[in-house]
């Protein structure tokens, strides 16, 4: 089977200016938009810790949203072909970011906590299995060089009588 290769484009403008531009490190935002043809727009900053708007999403908190998405999208994937009927997902992952003594920093490691109802006639051993082939074709995981760890829970819906 061929390769395939797939791209995709994003636009980002700085929107911080305050009229002086970066003349000091204070005196601009760290406001951005960032867009995509058709899709709407998303209001980035820094984080609140680097002088960002904590009302707007950072990219910290972009990367993450990213694991969790396509760790989610996988699963039900995964699920639909397994047979596992998945009623509700949800995720409250955490990431941690480590600064180094040069400014700079890396993540040091990200945790998914996904919460998954399926339905009565699912196997739920099969569907906790599933989060690790999820994990494993998940592109932005295995993108990044941080350990994403992933701890499931699987609930049940109770059976009809």
């Amino acid at each position: 089977m061929a390769t395939r290769i797939h791209r995709y484009a994003v636009s980002l403008a700085w929107t911080g200016n305050r009229g002086e531009g970066t003349a000091t490190y204070r005196g601009y935002s760290r406001d951005h938009v960032i867009s995509g043809e058709g899709k709407p727009a998303i209001a980035g900053s820094a984080d609140p810790a680097f002088r960002g708007d904590p009302a707007r999403w950072n990219p910290e908190e972009m990367l993450l949203a990213s694991l969790s998405a396509c760790h989610q999208l996988w699963y039900l994937h995964l699920c639909a072909e397994a047979g596992v009927v998945v009623t509700a997902y949800a995720d409250a992952s955490e990431g941690e970011m480590q600064e180094a003594p040069d400014g700079g920093g890396a993540f040091v490691r990200a945790v998914l906590r996904p919460v998954v109802t399926v339905s009565a006639a699912s196997d739920a051993e099969t569907a906790r299995v599933l989060h690790h082939e999820a994990h494993a074709k998940c592109f932005i995981a295995r993108s990044v060089n941080f350990p994403v760890e992933c701890e499931p829970e699987i609930r049940g819906e109770p059976a009809e009588t």
